[in-house]
Parts: structure tokens; sequence; C-alpha cells
């Protein structure tokens, strides 16, 4: 997948109440997150919101911001804010801005969810 292919987001419920996953495919990159911001801004936060980020090869700093500032949104609302299917290339971005050590992290989805 080229780093500059479109970001596609899937709004999907999870298998308990109260649990909406984004199933994010494509790069979270400066170029392509807009549309996914304003999903995330568009309505309240359900009490638990996993981003499934499976399909995820490359995120800059602007997709890493973008995560950050919704886990703060999410916190201040006493939400929970899970990331799931963090590969190794954009799982060195969390290390190396220590982002691991503040979202929580599940290596699928399914983990997540029990997790909630």
């Amino acid at each position: 997948m080229a780093l500059d292919a479109p970001l596609t987001t899937e709004r999907i419920e999870g298998k308990t109440a109260g649990t909406l996953i984004f199933r994010l495919n494509g790069p979270l990159t400066l170029r392509n997150i807009f549309d996914l911001q304003s999903q995330l801004r568009s309505a309240e936060p359900p009490p638990v919101t996993i981003l499934d980020l499976t399909e995820v090869p490359y995120m800059d700093s602007t997709g890493m911001g973008m995560i950050v500032n919704h886990y703060v949104r999410c916190k201040s609302k006493g939400v929970t804010l899970i990331a799931a299917g963090v590969n190794p290339r954009v799982f060195e971005l969390f290390k190396l801005t220590k982002v691991h050590t503040v979202i929580p992290i599940a290596a699928t989805v399914e983990e997540a969810e029990a997790r909630a």
C-alpha cells in the first residue's frame, strides 16, 4: 500500500453495548486525517472507543497528534480509548513519543473488547 493511499474508516458496533470500533485502513497522515477527525468529533463518544489500526501501515506525527487529541477528549468525558492491532512500524512511533505509556494498546480488537 502506498503511503499516499487514501484512509478509509468503518464504524462498527462492538460486541458490548456502548463500544464503538473505528476500523481504519490506509496510512494515517496529514494528507488524509481530516475525514476521520470529523467523524471522531461529530458526536459524543460512547463509553468505549477502539481504534483498530490493524490495516494502518504508516502513521506520521500528525496522525499521532490526532490520536492523542482524541484520547484527551475521551479522557475528559470519562470514555475509554484503546488502540488495537498496532503493527511494529506504527508501534515504534508510539514508543518514540511515549504514547504507549498513556494510551492502552491491545494486540487485537477482540483483546481490546475484552479489556473494556
